[in-house]
């Protein structure tokens, strides 16, 4: 029997997020069934399944898909959390126990994937069916993962109190230190969201165990390298995001400061250095230092890429998801064609252009706005 509060997170987030999402949804299933002949439906789609079950190459282009619309339920999820009309949940949902709070959340986030975890559990039989184990147990952990992680964060922010005369610890031990321009993002990551950063790293490291493991025998392709960083890079999506939101809402004076564009897109390019720094560990541990450093400067002006599209079009979440699935297929497609050497001046020329052309034409969309 379902709790009362599982009732509430259905139809308010559940059903909301369905209601707001309907017209791409529907697009999704045109895609996936519409553009398809009827007699040829089922055997299409057992082929795709096959496939996800099968290769694991296919299957990480499938996960970097889902995890796209995985953010997009965060970000959903999360801004209407503090909608004015959805504040009574932080007083009366907080008088239960984690216990049951946990579970309503595993339910609601799960109600949010359904669309995902229906696929998946049929690609999943037929994966069996076809005496293939490794990769659908992978597709099983991964959503277990997923609902997990959503359910943590969600609490997170229903039970995080915020006491305005308490200083974190990070910002006390840190108080009297010096403190770059680039390093005010890092620093806010750390005081503020620790979950998104956990959560983002606990699927970086998914992502680099699994495939390493399922390509155990070519894991010194390049190619597989590549599509690692690649996916990687596109499960920090949510803390790009938020950096650029962080640098409108609280950093926006630095428009202000006699800074050239130049050195403000070397700061971000630090930023996201520092972010990267575990996955940095892991490539000059595992690979030579000359390809490692071609990697990460890979994900380096992917990330910047990601970044500076945010100026282009403003901190729009719905269009921001659908530019980052196009330009995966893209960068997917350019790394397995071994060009792997041709992004990074690529990104980093395409990146600085969107950065130096709006960066302060975006400051008057926002003034005319306001």
């Amino acid at each position: 029997m379902q709790q009362p509060l599982t009732k509430v997170l259905l139809k308010v987030f559940a059903g909301g997020f369905y209601q707001v999402h309907a017209g791409i949804l529907f697009f999704v299933f045109f895609i996936m069934v519409g553009a398809v002949p009827g007699n040829m439906l089922v055997s299409y789609h057992k082929s795709l399944m096959l496939a996800m079950t099968s290769s694991p190459m296919m299957l990480a282009l499938v996960l970097a898909v889902w995890l796209i619309y995985i953010a997009k339920s965060w970000h959903y999820v999360s801004i209407q959390l503090f909608a004015p009309d959805k504040q009574f949940l932080f007083y009366s949902s907080t008088a239960l126990s984690l216990v049951e709070q946990r579970k309503s959340w595993y339910y609601t986030q799960a109600a949010i994937l359904a669309p995902i975890i229906i696929y998946a559990l049929m690609a999943v039989g037929v994966g069996l069916a076809h005496r293939f184990y490794i990769l659908p147990a992978v597709i099983i952990l991964f959503l277990s993962v997923i609902i997990w992680c959503s359910a943590a964060l969600y609490m997170r922010v229903m039970n995080g109190l915020i006491d305005g005369n308490k200083q974190s610890l990070l910002l006390g031990w840190s108080s009297k230190w010096r403190k770059p321009y680039f390093s005010l993002y890092v620093y806010h990551i750390f005081d503020d969201k620790k979950v998104s950063y956990f959560i983002t790293k606990g699927l970086s490291w998914l992502i680099i165990s699994g495939v390493f493991y399922l390509f155990a025998d070519v894991s010194t392709d390049t190619r597989v390298a590549g599509i690692v960083i690649l996916a990687v890079i596109t499960a920090h999506v949510v803390l790009i995001f938020e950096e650029r939101r962080f640098e409108e809402t609280k950093l926006s004076f630095a428009r202000n400061l006699p800074v050239s564009r130049f050195r403000l897109f070397l700061n971000f390019a630090s930023v996201y250095f520092f972010l990267l720094l575990p996955e940095s560990v892991w490539l000059f541990s595992r690979f030579h230092p000359l390809m490692a450093a071609e990697l990460l400067l890979v994900g380096l002006s992917i990330a910047l890429l990601f970044h500076s599209l945010l100026y282009w079009f403003g901190l729009n979440m719905d269009k921001y998801l659908q530019w980052i699935l196009g330009l995966f297929m893209v960068l997917f497609w350019v790394i397995m064609f071994r060009l792997l050497w041709i992004l990074i001046p690529l990104n980093l020329a395409i990146a600085y252009l969107f950065f130096y052309n709006n960066y302060y034409r975006y400051e008057g969309v926002v003034s005319r706005e306001s």
